[in-house]
Parts: structure tokens; C-alpha cells; sequence
């Protein structure tokens, strides 16, 4: 993909013994090993001896059909860079600051004032939650067409999962530190990456559909929470996933929150709750909202 390929034949059977016609540019070696920084000196993709060792007798000295000095003046500027305003970025998050304007295809109002949540981000404060506009330009950022008159109910569904999500942090946590003050530092979202654990009940829903689910999640979390009296921070892992409506179609979804198995202790905190649950006493297990 992105690959163009020239055919040998058609190259060879154009030249002729007297006076080659091919262009002398190694044009497969150009295109293998374009330049990829400006502190690489540029040099010319002609070979210069076998231009030379093919012109004509009779003919003025072979010149290098490349232009050097657009070529050197090129070489100059600045390289390719990413697209992305790094500087921009929260990092506590990786998202852009989303602003509080319409979008330009919108045709109502929503409101722009924002919730705080019950999550502590720092000492200072807890986390505020997204008002309805700078979740629509979330999503039109995304490409994702939603129906605006719905996107204020949308904000209370993601702002209710996460406050789910966070108990259940708190209930983990609580097999370490039930005074702790936890504090949730920084996080991403990762939709369409199938978390380890996803990936096994999915292949269990496929050998048996009847008894386990055959949907992906359809979202999933890293948030990494913070241990102030230790400084430790620690990876969950939060896959979402949707459940039957009630009967009257109220939404349903189920939260699989665990810390991720990338430490020691992280471990250990699942053997005990695994065990527990072996055991037929209460652990932390995935919460139904």
C-alpha cells in the first residue's frame, strides 16, 4: 500500500543501444531512501559516472538533468512533522482543548456549562466533566454524525459510567488503603483497542454464544490513579460494554474495572479477588449500571 512499482520491461526495451533514453534517476533507490531529516546532507539521486559513460561523443558534456540548487535550497527547510499541535495536548488526557463554539453544521444550541465530578484530579480539585457543546465537538471532531437533541443525554449517560467507574476503582483500592485518598492523575481513551481480557470472553462468546456474551466492548479506558501517601500510581484497565435494555427501554451497560496485570502488586490484587471469588465471597467483579 503506498508502494508504485515500474515495470523493467517497458524501461529496457525503450532504450536503445546508441543513445539510452532511460531516465537516468534510480528511481526505486529514490523513492526506498527518501531524505528523512534536514541535518541529512541532500545528495543527488543521478548516477553522474554512468551519466557520463552514456552520452554521446559527440555530443556536449552529459549534464545531470536534476535541478541541484532547488534541490539544496529544499534541503533547507524544515522536515516533515506531525500534523498533530503537541503543545496543545493536555497530557493529562491527550486531547485538545475542546472548545465551548458551535460547530459549524450545527443547527441548535446546547449548553455549555460543565459538571464537576465526584473524581479528585489533584489536590486542588476534581475533575470537571464535558458540557454538552464541547461533547458534540468531540464527536464531530471524531467524524461521528449524532443527533444533536440527544447529545445532552448522551453527556449524562458518560458523565453516570464514569462516576460507576470510579467506585469501582475505589472498591480495588480499598484491598490496600480503605483511608486513601486516590486520586485519578491522567487518562486515555482507547475505543477499538481490545483489552487481553475482552479478547478471551469475545473467543468465549464465540465457542459458546448461549452462555457468554458475543459483543465487544464498546469502549474501553486506561486511567492511571494515583496512591498519595505512596506516590505510586497504578494502571486500570476499564472495558465498557452494553447490556439488554430494561423493559421499558431504559439503556443498560456493564463496567469491567480492574487494575492491569503490569505490576507485582497489581497482581497480587487480582489472584486475591479471583480467589475470593472462587470462594463465593464478595469481590470486586464487574459492576451492572
Amino acid at each position: 500500500m503506498g508502494q508504485t512499482t515500474s515495470s523493467s520491461q517497458h524501461a529496457s526495451n525503450s532504450a536503445s543501444s546508441s543513445s539510452p533514453a532511460a531516465c537516468p534517476v534510480d528511481h526505486s533507490a529514490f523513492a526506498k531512501h527518501p531524505p528523512t531529516s534536514s541535518s541529512a546532507a541532500a545528495s543527488c539521486p543521478v548516477d553522474h559516472a554512468s551519466l557520463a559513460k552514456h552520452a554521446k561523443p559527440a555530443s556536449s558534456a552529459a549534464s545531470c538533468p536534476v535541478d541541484h540548487a532547488s534541490m539544496s535550497k529544499a534541503s533547507s527547510s524544515s522536515p516533515a512533522q506531525c500534523p498533530v499541535q503537541h503543545d496543545k495536548l493536555d497530557p493529562r488526557n491527550n486531547l485538545p482543548t475542546l472548545t465551548q463554539e458551535r460547530a459549524p453544521s450545527q443547527t441548535m444550541d446546547l449548553p455549555v456549562n460543565r459538571t464537576t465530578s465526584s473524581i479528585p484530579r489533584d489536590g486542588k480539585g476534581n475533575w470537571d466533566y464535558p458540557s454538552p457543546q464541547q461533547f458534540y465537538n468531540a464527536l464531530v471532531r471524531k467524524g461521528w454524525e449524532t443527533p444533536e437533541n440527544e447529545i445532552e443525554t448522551m453527556v449524562q449517560i458518560h458523565n453516570f459510567l464514569n462516576e460507576k467507574a470510579w467506585e469501582e476503582v475505589q472498591k480495588w483500592e480499598s484491598q490496600v488503603n480503605k483511608t486513601e485518598n486516590l486520586e485519578l492523575v491522567r487518562f486515555k481513551g482507547r475505543p477499538g483497542e481490545l483489552s487481553p481480557k475482552a479478547r478471551f470472553w469475545l473467543f468465549a462468546g464465540w465457542l459458546l454464544p448461549e452462555r457468554f456474551n458475543t459483543e465487544p466492548p464498546f469502549d474501553r479506558h486506561d486511567w492511571i490513579v494515583r496512591r498519595p501517601s505512596t506516590g505510586e500510581e497504578v494502571r486500570y484497565v476499564i472495558d465498557y460494554y452494553g447490556a439488554p435494555p430494561l423493559p421499558d427501554g431504559s439503556p443498560v451497560f456493564s463496567l469491567d474495572v480492574r487494575p492491569a496485570l503490569d505490576s507485582i502488586n497489581s497482581i497480587s490484587m487480582r489472584v486475591r479477588a479471583a480467589t475470593q471469588s472462587a470462594w463465593g465471597k464478595e469481590a470486586a467483579e464487574p459492576n451492572h449500571a
